[in-house]
Formats: structure tokens, C-alpha cells, sequence
């Protein structure tokens, strides 16, 4: 019979899980003028980071730099569809905050409705943002996170990508791309100390495809998965220690059927 003997100095520290500091760290956010971007930024920033914001919408991300403060946050108006706007949002990033050490591409809009029945526009809006953006955005990043040997890159994909479900094929086909992206990099950079995490949330509280399969005011909505709530996932995975790397982060509510 072998005998095994766990020692603790103390009980507090078996229960508190080893984290690590992200403050002083610079991280860039794709989609961040409303909804999980929005959320994330405020949080990051509370957590003593220094956060780079790009969306379309530059009134909102110059209100939210208001609300931050100018040593914290930097605006940059943004379509992440374009590929050399995104080594223009990360050149000026570094050049405002000197340094890069995590991106967010959370950036993403959808329409729900029959594979027959979305529109051309729509389609293809759908596979060039939430697709087509994402690599750019991260293809943008990743040379100077391998010049310094590490990094972050943090996918808001969806768990739409790990099942599909009606009314959302084409949406659920550019989630699945992500998430097999984020599978790919990470295979292709964790060696150079670069860590990749797709974070997959159901259903959440935002502005997302209201006009366009959601109905603004929709009691539904209420019962669904806060932005901040997504935001802390995000934070928890820059929080882990250097020598640990969460690949997929999929969460429910509780009134949601997976």
C-alpha cells in the first residue's frame, strides 16, 4: 500500500489559486465601443492595465476614454475587415503605450434567419468581421509578440461554434472558423510563449443582432449572460500564471439550454 502525505503551509493558501499581475500591461481590444469590449476595457483598467480600443464608432471609444482616463486608454477608429488598418491600430498602440502584451479580437456582429433568406450583404459582412477580422487583427499582432517571446491573443468567439443551432448557419460557421483558428496559432505559437484562448459565451446581454433576429427590450434578454460577466473570463485567462494557457472557455446562463 503506498501512502501519500499532502503537506499545506495553510489552509488559505490550498483555496487561493496563484494569479498574475496585469497591471502595466498594454492590451488591445477589437469591438470595444459597446456590449463584452466595452465591459472588458473598464475592467482591464481597474485591474491597473492600459487598454488600446478600436470599433467603427469613435464617438463611443472617445466617451469611453473620457470615462478611463487619456493615461489609460487610446481611441482608434477601426474596421477590422481592412487588413492594414489593423497594423495601424497595433503600430499606434505601441507607440502611445511603448509596449503590446495582449490582444482581445472580440469584434463581431451577426443576423439570424435561414441559410435562404440572409442577405448577400449579410453574409458576407458576417464572414469578413467575425472571420476574416480576427486573423488581421491577430496576423497584426503576432510579430511583436514573438519579438518579445510572449503575449496574449484572447478570440470572442462563441458557442455557436462548438454546435451550431437554427436561424444562424452562417454565424455559426464564422465561430466555428474562429475557434479552429485559435486552435491552429495556438499550436503554431505556444512554443514562442504565446498563449491562445477562444472564450465562447452563449447567449449575452448586448446590443448584438438587435434589428436583425433581436428585439430590443426583450425580456429573454434579460435572463442571459451579463458582457461583465464575459469580461471577467477575460481577465481570469490574462490572469493565469505564465506557465498555464486556457485553449477554450465555453459558459452558459443558467436559463439557457446548452
Amino acid at each position: 500500500m503506498v501512502r501519500l502525505i499532502y503537506k499545506f503551509r495553510n489552509y488559505g493558501e490550498l483555496m487561493t489559486p496563484e494569479t498574475r499581475s496585469i497591471k502595466g500591461t498594454v492590451i488591445a481590444i477589437t469591438g470595444a465601443s459597446s456590449g463584452i469590449g466595452r465591459e472588458t476595457a473598464r475592467l482591464l483598467v481597474a485591474a491597473g492595465a492600459k487598454v488600446s480600443l478600436s470599433a467603427r464608432r469613435i464617438d463611443r471609444l472617445n466617451d469611453l476614454v473620457k470615462e478611463l482616463g487619456a493615461d489609460n486608454a487610446l481611441a482608434f477608429q477601426l474596421d477590422v475587415t481592412i487588413a492594414d488598418e489593423n497594423d495601424k491600430f497595433i503600430a499606434e498602440t505601441i507607440r502611445k503605450f511603448g509596449r503590446l502584451d495582449s490582444v482581445v479580437a472580440n469584434a463581431g456582429i451577426g443576423h439570424y434567419g435561414s441559410v435562404s433568406d440572409v442577405s448577400n450583404a449579410d453574409i458576407t459582412n458576417m464572414i469578413d468581421v467575425n472571420y476574416a477580422g480576427t486573423v488581421w487583427t491577430v496576423r497584426s499582432a503576432v510579430p511583436e509578440f514573438r519579438k518579445q517571446q510572449a503575449g496574449d491573443i484572447v478570440i470572442v468567439s462563441s458557442v455557436a461554434g462548438l454546435r451550431g443551432g437554427a436561424d444562424e448557419a452562417v454565424y455559426a460557421g464564422t465561430k466555428f472558423a474562429q475557434i479552429g483558428f485559435a486552435g491552429a496559432i495556438d499550436r503554431e505559437l505556444s512554443s514562442q510563449g504565446i498563449r491562445v484562448t477562444a472564450i465562447c459565451p452563449a447567449g449575452t446581454n448586448t446590443e448584438f443582432a438587435i434589428g436583425s433576429g433581436r428585439t430590443e427590450g426583450d425580456p429573454t434578454l434579460q435572463a442571459y449572460m451579463d458582457p461583465a460577466d464575459v469580461a471577467f473570463q477575460i481577465l481570469t485567462v490574462l490572469q493565469q500564471p505564465r506557465r498555464l494557457r486556457t485553449s477554450l472557455w465555453a459558459t452558459w446562463s443558467m436559463s439557457q439550454i446548452s
